[in-house]
């Protein structure tokens, strides 16, 4: 029996992530993280990982660099319920959100005294006595600097799906849930390449299989898209690329999906349930001429 117990032991491999089996297809080993974003954007190229996967890496480093203050719903932007006021005063508000919390303030929106669960309501409709403070849950209050990473690990250890974020003076700033915090790994998160200003909607990047390659903001106007690329992709119905390849495909977009149009072979590298955020657009060599033209 031990015999056997050690021979299962020996033979067993351990299982390794994917970071691990990435890393030890290259030598040199990456020495820092934008070396290894490197090579995970090699390995997609070279469809060894999709972009649903790349994307879902880069939104896990990115969250690593993101503290509350950066992606917070701001305290002037807050669904709250006031709870000294009558129930009838804000209920048509829980309606028409639809959240499944809501913040409970007392007279101030700096006076956060709970977290009220939508569902809790449905006993208002039931019971004779309701007291809306006796549904509150306790509200999680967290500094503007957390990083989202920890923040996410609270959230998880402590089955908590939101947290009151204040300032240097305890005042509050805003809010965050867990949804915020996962939709940076699997939802709109941002490019690695920044795109902070109109200029740069479209990024010139390595070189494809096929020939020249693009970073495109999905809302990047078609009109300033043929100006820098020199195509002549149409304009008449839709305004923008997003636009341009939802309208080709005939349907809402997926992250992965690619295909080729006017010269030019697009694919979607950014996108949520609602809209498309980035593309990658790479320029096709010419079609061979038809051979029944020559004859």
């Amino acid at each position: 029996m031990q015999e056997h117990s050690s021979s299962v032991k020996t033979d067993a491999k351990p299982h390794r992530s994917l970071f691990e089996r990435l890393t030890a297809l290259i030598s040199p080993e990456p020495e820092n993280r934008s070396e290894l974003l490197e090579v995970l954007h090699d390995a997609h190229e070279r469809n060894l990982i999709d972009a649903d996967a790349l994307s879902m890496i880069e939104g896990v480093f990115q969250v690593s660099d993101l503290s509350a203050r950066d992606i917070m719903i701001p305290r002037s932007q807050m669904d709250v319920i006031d709870i000294s006021k009558p129930i009838e005063e804000w209920m048509p508000l829980v309606l028409e959100t639809a959240h499944s919390r809501f913040p409970a303030i007392e007279g101030e929106r700096d006076k956060v005294i709970g977290i009220l669960l939508a569902k809790d309501l449905l006993r208002y409709y039931a019971e004779e006595s309701f007291d809306v403070r006796d549904m509150l849950r306790p509200a999680i209050f967290i500094p503007e600097s957390k990083r989202l990473n920890v923040l996410l690990r609270d959230f998880r250890a402590n089955h908590n799906h939101m947290a009151i974020v204040v300032d240097e003076y305890s005042g509050v700033a805003g809010l965050i849930t867990i949804e915020d915090v996962l939709e940076q790994i699997v939802g709109d998160i941002e490019d690695e390449y920044d795109f902070d200003e109109e200029e740069d909607n479209i990024l010139s990047i390595r070189e494809g299989q096929h020939g020249p390659r693009w970073r495109v903001k999905a809302l990047t106007e078609i009109e300033q898209f043929n100006e820098e690329l020199a195509t002549a992709l149409p304009d008449d119905d839709v305004d923008t690329i997003g636009g341009l390849v939802a309208k080709h495909l005939g349907r809402m977009p997926h992250k992965g999906d690619t295909f080729d149009f006017e010269g030019l072979r697009f694919e979607v590298l950014r996108a949520d349930a609602r809209q498309i955020h980035v593309l990658t657009v790479e320029k096709l060599p010419p079609a061979p001429a038809d051979q029944d033209d020559d004859a």
